[in-house]
């Protein structure tokens, strides 16, 4: 009996910390846009995932997720001889169906297992899966295009593909991104991310991705219930719908957002970092010139900042951490009291390409 009331309560605490917003992926939106937190790449027992369709749904209402796609794999089949489905767009229907009165938006996908080239690839915004299982590579490619997909490349960097782990374009990716084929590609795809990849995307006007590509159950693959993330594609859309989705993906407007870092072209990364940070209040300390400024993170992400002002700061080092969803006072030494002032930032865990990070700028009015 004891046992059973254990089981009970530890079972009733997941469920509570499961539905608590703690775990909600957060971020605001930006001028001109809405930011849609989207995982495009999950499998469920329909390929080779552990879970049935249900699973990712109520996972996706946990994690405040706003997008997702089952993107099954239509050849790689090992759990056929259990679940016989010739349907190969059954995932997604169930998924539609449990959905239905969910605040979530259900993408029509599946993914092209095929060896390298072109190796692993995701359609989304398709019609009929089924047309899709075909012989020649570029012919499921140019399906595809008639269905009105968007294509991103997976796990472009994986060792049982790339054995040196580094992503690299061949002809045929050439070819397919000359014809409009390809359109994106995964700089982040599970727990790894790649510099290559990143490149590729910038190089070739690829859309930055960033996708979980779970199998099993979230919680355990990414840590939740002690503070880790999912990766996602936060997607600038104009509203929240599905042709919306699309068009922020045709048109590159993402960031990636990977334990804890955001990876993403600088004219979305800027707005979105700018956007989460809120000035509270700017005041100086009685009979100082020590202004003290309070600072606020709307966003998910810890925001860690280097001092770039030339002010200093009379508690904190020039490296300061903007916690998410906090609020963090700076000590700021101005040396003569002063009506308006800015503090420039460069953050650290942002990249706008492999190696460089964006500037940030806080105009402080002084009260």
């Amino acid at each position: 009996m004891r046992t059973f009331i254990f089981t009970l309560l530890l079972l009733s605490s997941f469920i509570a910390f499961s539905q608590s917003k703690d775990r909600k992926i957060e971020f605001p939106d930006i001028p001109g846009y809405q930011t849609l937190v989207c995982d495009l790449h999950q499998h469920t027992a329909f390929s080779d995932g552990s879970v049935w369709p249900d699973i990712r749904i109520q996972e996706a209402v946990f994690d405040g997720v706003d997008v997702i796609a089952l993107t099954e794999h239509l050849e790689y089949q090992p759990h056929v001889d259990d679940i016989p489905h010739p349907d190969r767009n059954r995932s997604y229907e169930l998924a539609k169906d449990y959905a239905k009165d969910k605040d979530l938006i259900i993408i029509h996908g599946a993914e092209i297992t095929r060896s390298m080239p072109p190796g692993h690839c995701n359609a989304i915004f398709i019609n009929d899966a089924n047309k899709l299982l075909m012989d020649d590579p570029m012919a499921v490619f140019r399906e595809a295009k008639n269905q009105g997909a968007f294509v991103f490349w997976n796990h472009p960097n994986w060792t049982r593909q790339k054995p040196d782990g580094a992503a690299e374009l061949t002809d045929m990716h050439r070819e397919l991104i000359s014809e409009n084929l390809l359109h994106g590609i995964e700089v982040v795809n599970e727990h790894s991310y790649s510099d290559e990849a990143l490149e590729i995307a910038l190089g070739n006007n690829l859309t930055i991705m960033a996708t979980s590509d779970i199998h099993g159950l979230i919680d355990w693959a990414y840590d939740i219930p002690n503070g880790g993330h999912r990766p996602v594609t936060l997607v600038f859309a104009n509203e929240r719908s599905e042709k919306a989705i699309k068009d922020g993906l045709t048109n590159g407007r993402t960031v990636a957002w990977h334990n804890n870092t955001l990876i993403g072209k600088e004219e979305y990364l800027k707005p979105l970092i700018q956007s989460s940070i809120r000035i509270k209040s700017a005041a100086y300390m009685d009979d100082t010139q020590v202004a003290e400024v309070i600072i606020e993170n709307v966003s998910d992400a810890d925001l860690i900042m280097q001092n770039q002002s030339p002010y200093r700061f009379h508690l904190n080092t020039d490296l300061v951490t903007l916690k998410g969803h906090e609020q963090t006072t700076l000590l700021v030494k101005t040396k003569e009291i002063k009506n308006n002032f800015d503090l420039s930032f460069i953050v650290l865990n942002a990249y706008t390409n492999t190696t460089e990070h964006p500037e940030l700028k806080l105009s402080i009015e002084v009260k």
